[in-house]
């Protein structure tokens, strides 16, 4: 079971929700501070009930008048499946807005950038709301206050942190933001990073549910705004502190868990790893999915016990960079695709088929469902009866979001059409950090230690109590796993100075880490665009993977545009002042 849950939030989350109102596509047209209930009072219970609303619109969910998947807490569509690490999967007629998005042809009608950009708005306005109240609120401490405040900073600093890594010129709108119809014309980086400092500033270092923000969390997000300014010195001074003395908000110091897997299962969720996670829970007692995690809900394998539906399909691509070299352990970081990692592409499911035995590192069967692989406890992975169209999407399943056969009853909900599932979405956790620290450590010159970080990360990945291991009994999933058969022939080892001998080479060794560790958790196009080597390797990937599946065929990521997600175009639309001009300015090339 979870130890620490956010439930008495969650359970407020509708209440408050009615309280302000729904977001509608005209959010432009709306009073930036929202329009408060009479029953919201200006009391400590009050100002409670309205930073509950801020943590709820965290998910996304049911915020921006789409579907769910559009505003994903994990932008599995944003950042991974448009970072190559994933095909859109299911079939070419299905969600084809998404098709568009990955191959860089979309426009700014594409009601997916709406979905997002509206329900990161409305997350802001909830954040306004609490601090235009918190203002007029008098029976409360003063510690009382700064914690209150600097969790609806915190909060507010990642909603904008979403829009400023996605769209780049967004408007700024905070509790004293008179107009709401503010231009897009100047860059917000400050405002998020005086955010992100007052939290860091203000908040304590243990909270009173485990789900909240604190101190900590609030630094390494700090860190992370430096980091995509290329403020590296100060990303180094700041990571530094959270990796010597940050906890969790339940006291506990930063490490990494054991064993990598525990990061992806509810049972052992809210660790010493959490940094920040949107929490998701299911079977709560509310008899809603709501609580759960609807922005995946089509991510689970087609014409399976999941029952839907086929998106989210890990690539070749990402399958080949978990090879190992057999005499080091360590990956191919140029040639990874060479002799690619065998599958079971155009193979029926009732054929024989030979899993890849050449060296892998360990993670990527906790990453990638693969055929005749454990799929946790669900049996092996079965391959093509699992996949709706492999010559679109690809032979493979995602991973890290599925729930145990043992545990469904407690965390997955199967009350809709697709599962929701209590496995949070992780924002920032510890192995993160680290990778984050070792590359500002790399910029200004320190490679010893980034090496140390680089290293810290890969030896969790090289703990064998964590790797995949075959079943007691093939027939008998549920029986368990042996603990003396791997599943594969897993081989990971740890960088020496020689590969870190210059900054150059202890960048691609710390890029591709990020690669391997934090594959499908939606950083991935973003990461490639602040490292300016989007264009190059995503046109790489297209030429590659286009070869294998149909999917991404006609891709182009072109430099000076395909950066940044078009603003929206029914946001300019309604923008339009007194004069009949828009007051939003759209993004270049589109």
């Amino acid at each position: 079971m979870k130890k620490y849950r956010i439930l008495s939030l969650l359970f407020l989350a509708v209440m408050v929700s009615l309280s302000l109102g729904s977001c509608s596509d005209d959010f432009l047209d709306q009073p930036a501070l929202g329009s408060l209930s009479e029953d919201v009072v200006a009391n400590k219970e009050g100002v409670e009930k309205l930073l509950i609303g801020a943590y709820a619109a965290l998910d996304g969910q049911g915020l921006g008048g789409g579907n769910p998947w559009e505003s994903a807490s994990d932008n599995w569509v944003y950042g991974a499946v448009a970072g190559g690490l994933a095909s859109k999967g299911s079939f070419g007629g299905d969600q084809p807005a998404i098709d568009q998005i990955v191959k860089f042809i979309s426009n700014p009608s594409n009601g997916f950038y709406n979905t997002k950009w509206i329900a990161a708005y409305e997350g802001i306005t909830r954040t306004n709301n609490v601090l235009k109240l918190l203002a007029n609120v008098e029976d409360i401490s003063e510690a009382e206050r700064n914690n209150i405040a600097g969790q609806a900073r915190f909060l507010r600093g990642h909603y904008y942190f979403e829009l400023k890594k996605m769209f780049n010129m967004v408007p700024w709108i905070d509790e004293n933001t008179e107009n709401p119809k503010q231009p897009n014309d100047t860059d917000i980086w400050p405002n998020i990073e005086a955010d992100f400092q007052f939290a860091f500033d203000n908040l304590p270092g243990t909270q009173s549910e485990f789900g909240r923000a604190n101190k900590w969390a609030a630094g390494a997000y700090l860190g992370k705004t430096y980091l995509y300014q290329e403020k590296f010195p100060e990303a180094s001074t700041i990571f530094t502190q959270v990796i010597e003395s940050g906890t969790n908000s339940a006291g506990e110091k930063y490490d990494l868990v054991a064993e990598f897997k525990d990061n992806f299962d509810a049972e052992t969720e809210n660790n010493a790893e959490t940094v920040f996670d949107v929490q998701m829970v299911a079977n709560d007692g509310t008899s809603t999915i709501t609580n759960s995690n609807q922005g995946g809900m089509l991510n689970f394998p087609y014409n399976s016990p999941f029952r839907c539906c086929g998106f989210y399909q890990p690539t070749q691509n990402l399958v080949n960079s978990y090879k190992t070299q057999e005499s080091s352990g360590l990956p191919y970081l140029d040639n990874y695709n060479q002799n690619p990692v065998k599958s079971d592409m155009g193979v029926a499911s009732d054929a024989s088929f030979t899993p890849y035995t050449g060296s892998l590192d360990p993670r990527l069967d906790w990453t990638v469902g693969r055929r005749g692989i454990p799929y946790h406890d669900w049996g092996h992975h079965p391959g093509a009866t699992w996949i709706r169209d492999q010559s679109y999407g690809g032979p493979y399943a995602p991973k890290k979001n599925i729930y145990w056969q043992a545990t469904q009853d407690l965390y997955s909900d199967q009350s809709s059409w697709a599962p929701g599932t209590a496995i949070n979405v992780h924002i920032i956790r510890f192995a993160d950090v680290l990778l984050m620290a070792a590359e500002a450590e790399a910029q200004t010159g320190n490679l010893d230690l980034a090496m140390q970080y680089v290293n810290r990360v890969r030896e969790r990945a090289a703990n064998p109590q964590g790797f995949l291991k075959k079943y007691i009994d093939e027939n008998s999933p549920l029986t368990g796993f042996n603990d003396a058969e791997n599943a594969a022939n897993y081989n990971i080892g740890l960088y020496t100075s020689s590969e870190f001998s210059s900054k150059e080479d202890a960048l691609e060794a710390i890029y591709f880490e990020r690669k391997l560790e934090l594959a499908m958790e939606g950083h991935r196009f973003f990461d490639l665009v602040r490292w300016g080597i989007a264009e190059e390797t995503l046109n790489a990937y297209f030429d590659y993977q286009g070869k294998i599946t149909t999917d991404v065929r006609g891709g182009k990521f072109i430099s000076g545009k395909s950066e940044y997600y078009p603003i929206p175009q029914a946001q300019i639309d309604l923008s339009l002042d007194s004069n009949g001009e828009p007051t939003l300015t759209q993004n270049p090339g589109y």
